[in-house]
């Protein structure tokens, strides 16, 4: 599986700093990975849905390390070139 195509829409909020819809294949797309500062860096949340409970539970999530690795690091490396584009855009 190969990731395509990746957009990245900004945010300036306390910890959210964008969201990312990441295509595979030019065939299927996962909306709504969130860009997160977190304490030790950057890191990408599966879209997810709050449960009646409160807790929050994927909508789409990788099924192992080497896939979650991947679409952390080409999404966050499309988040650095986006950040670097919208500077030279001010």
């Amino acid at each position: 599986m190969e990731i395509t195509e990746i957009r990245v829409t900004l945010r300036d909020e306390e910890r959210l700093r964008g969201f990312a819809n990441v295509t595979f294949d030019n065939a299927f797309v996962v909306r709504g990975m969130k860009i997160i500062q977190g304490n030790n860096g950057y890191f990408v949340a599966m879209p997810s849905r709050k449960r009646p409970n409160g807790t929050h539970q994927d909508i789409a999530h990788p099924v192992n390390s080497d896939m979650r690795r991947l679409i952390e690091k080409s999404v966050l490396e499309a988040y650095e070139l986006e950040l670097k584009a919208q500077g030279s855009n001010k």
